[in-house]
Formats: structure tokens, sequence, C-alpha cells
């Protein structure tokens, strides 16, 4: 295993940092890589908001759901999916943009979260640690309106970027037998499967937590797709000029 995977699979979430600086250069060259990534038909669709303000940054550490990590972390990033540079680029010779298509905001979200995942990977290669923050998408009319972020733009998560100053165990993940299929969709075993991950899953909860969280994954899925998932979201996005059609 060569040190690119051993990274790729030593990725933890952190959500408290040291005072130690990130230098402007550092995101500037991570946003740089972020954007080396692949993009659908050459589109380049993700734009990414430094938010530097600490009264903003407070604002959206609230309309997450209190993550004091938002506006703590020495820098704060929100990736937004974004179709108005190509709404300018056909103004600009004289072309009408046909918007409002599904397709359109698949290969925007799907560009925006390619780019991410190269910034993210950038940063922990050279020590810092990331939490993606979904989030901002609780109270996503305030987001975008802090922001100020026009039509076919919409913030799709944040991220805080700094040093870690805690060091917790990896996140065991699904057995890959469960997630890469040989020619065909079969499933016939994924029971068995998930029901041995959730024993791995309820001692590392147990171990994480002292004892005070047990739950397996399965048990933690079925409770989170009990309910509502930010029912507001489509009418937002078709307010922004996405999934009309």
């Amino acid at each position: 295993m060569n040190q690119v995977i051993q990274l790729l699979n030593s990725h933890r979430s952190i959500r408290k940092f040291t005072s130690q600086a990130v230098e402007q250069e550092q995101i500037n060259q991570y946003i740089q890589a972020g954007q080396a990534a692949a993009t659908s038909s050459f589109i380049q669709a993700c734009t990414v908001i430094q938010v530097n303000h600490p009264d903003t940054r407070a604002s959206l550490a609230e309309w997450a759901g209190n993550q004091t990590y938002v506006k703590d972390a020495p820098r704060f990033l929100v990736f937004c999916a974004d179709m108005n540079r190509h709404r300018i680029s056909c103004e600009m010779h004289d072309s009408e943009m046909l918007s409002g298509f599904t397709e359109q905001f698949i290969t925007a979200t799907v560009d925006c979260a390619l780019f991410a995942q190269n910034v993210a990977i950038a940063a922990e290669s050279e020590g810092l640690g990331v939490v993606y923050i979904g989030g901002l998408r609780n109270k996503i009319n305030h987001v975008t309106d802090a922001l100020s972020l026009p039509q076919l733009v919409y913030p799709v998560f944040g991220m805080c970027l700094g040093y870690p100053d805690q060091d917790p165990e990896v996140k065991p993940r699904l057995p890959l037998e469960v997630v890469l299929k040989q020619d065909r969709y079969d499933d016939s075993t994924d029971a068995e499967l998930i029901a041995t991950y959730d024993q791995t899953v309820r001692t590392y909860y147990q171990q994480r937590t002292g004892g005070q969280k047990e739950m397996s994954w399965s048990e933690q899925i079925s409770t989170m797709l009990r309910k509502e998932a930010r029912p507001h979201m489509l009418s937002f996005l078709q307010s922004r000029g996405y999934l009309r059609r």
C-alpha cells in the first residue's frame, strides 16, 4: 500500500483545531488542487467562498445546527455548485442558455463534490484535518443571502480546515463485498455482512464514547431514514433555477 492510499484510508473528521494558522498560500494551493479534479464536459461548475468575517462565521455555525467549529476553525470554506458563469459565457456569445435541467443539477453537484474531495486530500497531505458541514443546508436560504449567491448557484456544503487538536480513531467502513459488486447488483449476502459490520460499529462507538453510545450502523441508518430529510430543498433548488425539467 503506497503513501497516497494510506493517506486516503486514514481520513477522520476533525472538529477541534489548534491555534496554528493556515496561511492563505496554503488555501490557494488546495483550491488549485480542487480545480484539478475531474469535471463533467469541462464545465468547471464549482465556486468556493472562503468565509473570513467572524460575524458571518458565527451565523453559519448557528444555521448549521450550532456547530461551533464552523466559527472556531482556522479556515472555513463553502463549496457551491455554480452554473452562473455558464450563463455569463452564453451571454458573451449572444446565446440563450437553456437551464433548469436535472442533468445540469447532477453534473454541477458532482463537480463540486469532486473538487472538494481534492481539497480535503491536499490539506490532509500536509497534516491538516477537515470536516464537511452539510448542516449549512438546514437554513440554506439564510446561507445563500449571507453569501450573496446569485441565481444558478447554491451552497452544497462547507468545510472546516485546520491543524488537528484531537486524534480520533478512523471510523470503520462497510465491508468491501457490500460496496463492490461483480458484473451485476447482487445483494443476497448484504444483510448478513451488514449484521457483522454492525458489531464492529457498535464496538467503535462504545470505545469512542467511553460506553456512552451504543448503536450499530443499520440502527443509525434506520433511525435517520424515518425522518424527513430537509424537504425544503426541492423548492429552494427550483427557486435557484435547478430541477425545473
